[in-house]
């Protein structure tokens, strides 16, 4: 069973607001055989939203994303060198440099990426959801 990526939008939704999740992702993020990650790049993308006022989190950032992460059993997945290097090799399909990364990692680790956000489907990356 392949490890499956969040994209940020649905880890915060399943944390704030639970009626935004389609049923259809709930079977995997309450698998207990499954490993879910969170890539760092996430929280930076928040950090950036935070920074902007365009998302409040309860507690800022870092803090709402550790303790995210250790109630709901998600795992961090750190940014290397490989992961920066994989998107310079990525169509130019996408804009987003936070979605382009998360593409970039679960392409290079061989994990499904849980979003919905339509526009990923033009790579070459295993969406769920």
């Amino acid at each position: 069973m392949k490890p499956v990526l969040l994209d940020t939008h649905v880890f915060v939704w399943a944390l704030t607001a639970t009626e935004r999740v389609p049923e259809a992702a709930w079977p995997i993020l309450r698998d207990p055989e499954r490993r879910l990650l969170l890539s760092v790049a996430s929280a930076w993308e928040l950090a950036v939203k935070s920074a902007r006022g365009r998302i409040r989190l309860p507690g800022g950032v870092a803090r709402f994303v550790a303790e995210g992460c250790r109630r709901s059993g998600v795992d961090l997945l750190g940014v290397d060198l490989e992961h920066a290097a994989a998107v310079e090799r990525l169509p130019h399909h996408h804009r987003d440099p936070f979605d382009r990364m998360l593409v970039a990692q679960a392409q290079a680790e061989g994990f499904a990426l849980l979003t919905y956000d339509r526009a990923l489907d033009a790579y070459d990356v295993d969406r769920v959801g």
